[in-house]
């Protein structure tokens, strides 16, 4: 379902690990070895959504959506002799008046995960709920690492990325961020098993499992596995991915080459379908940094082409293709057409000042999606970001509101205004 709302509690079979007594077990153990490296990051993200007349939260509510969450998160790692462990624990607390409701996927401004429903290990708990707001911890990393000459091993929950897309990651079949979040500081972990091993003519192999849950019970169905290799070819890289990811294949090829002064960079994904066909999926981007008025700025363009999208939008989102919707549903796209495509770029405008530009382009209907920020480096430690997501198109068109009834009733349109504000110590 397009931009379901995560708001469950821990499914039935499931047993949520409480998180602090966990991590104070883990303080315990290594505790008497030696100290611990303990940073810490507290985040507010405040947003309000101005929503169309024809969106479906504001028939039932108003407008402006105000929405906030804070979050504190601990960052634990302890090295000792060959390992290091790795504990990530947050306290969440979300509130406001969008709590209830389903947006549009583009619309994301946060991807922090609520739950663990999917997972292999439940690591989240409730601390409280309600009609519009919710409270909840988690941890986020648990992964101990052991490495040994050209060997390393990561089990246990930590984050993996792969491709090179800028703002559409269709080779980071994992857990790629929406193009329009702005909390990219940490990607959300899987419960893995990750082997690397560093080849003699500088190449690399990673061999990767995740496990996870599908209706509460560990299956193989759920389960992704997978082989990358990544090497230099000339001036440039590439890398090679073959991989089981849920019930089908995925082959992937990446490269990166330089241009000039700018740096080229495409992955072309294949998805073998299990009930059959193959689903071909394209990124390519060019970056460049250019000396303007003795500023840095820094400038990308992308082509995106979705091969699980459709051409044409039908009337109700309910009637999008299985094989699309089971991705939108699983957070491994964010658009449901076919082609687009992204320009941006980035000015430093103060050493302490710096603002961002992205404009995201539906080449099928023509919509359009602008996001611009400023960010405040208020001290070594703190930092406040502003800025606004205006979507550019009609009721209908993907970014004027995803239809759930025809043009007259749709999800995800409106401009949505935020501020955010990291403070690490």
């Amino acid at each position: 379902m397009i931009g379901s709302s995560d708001n469950k509690r821990p499914p039935a079979g499931g047993t949520a690990i409480p998180g602090p007594a966990l991590v104070g077990l883990l303080i315990l153990w290594v505790g008497p070895v030696a100290a611990l490296d303990m940073d810490a990051r507290v985040k507010w993200l405040g947003g309000a959504a101005f929503l169309p007349a024809h969106d479906f939260q504001r028939q039932q509510t108003a407008t402006p959506a105000l929405d906030q969450t804070l979050d504190m998160r601990l960052m634990l790692k302890h090295k000792w002799r060959r390992f290091e462990l790795i504990a990530d624990h947050s306290t969440t607390m979300i509130s406001g008046d969008s709590f209830a409701f389903a947006n549009a996927p583009q619309s994301s401004l946060d991807a922090a995960p609520a739950d663990d429903d999917v997972r292999l290990m439940e690591l989240t708990a409730d601390i409280e709920d309600g009609n519009r707001h919710r409270s909840l911890h988690r941890l986020d990393r648990l992964a101990l690492q052991f490495t040994a000459g050209d060997w390393a091993v990561t089990a246990g929950r930590d984050a993996v990325s792969w491709g090179s897309g800028l703002a559409f990651s269709p080779m980071d079949i994992l857990s790629p961020f929406a193009p329009t979040v702005v909390d990219q500081d940490f990607k959300a972990g899987d419960d893995l098993l990750l082997i690397e091993r560093l080849l003699k003519d500088g190449s690399d192999l990673q061999v990767l499992a995740v496990g996870r849950r599908k209706e509460g019970h560990v299956t193989s169905d759920a389960m992704s596995l997978a082989v990358k290799w990544h090497t230099f070819v000339g001036g440039g890289e590439m890398e090679l991915l073959a991989a089981k990811h849920y019930e089908d294949d995925v082959f992937a090829v990446s490269t990166s080459v330089p241009l000039g002064g700018a740096l080229f960079r495409a992955d072309v994904v294949a998805t073998r379908l299990m009930q059959g066909g193959t689903r071909w999926s394209v990124v390519a981007n060019i970056a460049y940094s250019v000396v303007l008025y003795d500023t840095f700025v820094y400038l990308f363009a992308e082509y995106y082409r979705n091969g699980f999208g459709v051409t044409r939008m039908p009337r109700n989102a309910l009637d999008l293709p299985e094989a699309l919707t089971v991705r939108l549903g699983r957070g491994e796209t964010f658009t449901v057409m076919r082609d687009y495509t992204a320009v941006g770029l980035s000015v430093p405008w103060h050493p302490l000042v710096s603002q961002s530009f992205v404009l995201l382009s539906n080449l099928s209907d023509g919509s359009s999606l602008v996001q611009t920020s400023v960010s405040f480096e208020q001290g070594d430690a703190s930092r406040w970001q502003f800025g606004f997501v205006k979507p550019l198109g009609r009721a209908g068109d993907e970014y004027g509101g995803v239809p759930l009834a025809g043009s007259g009733l749709t999800a995800g349109g409106g401009t949505r205004a935020f501020a955010r504000w990291v403070y690490y110590f």
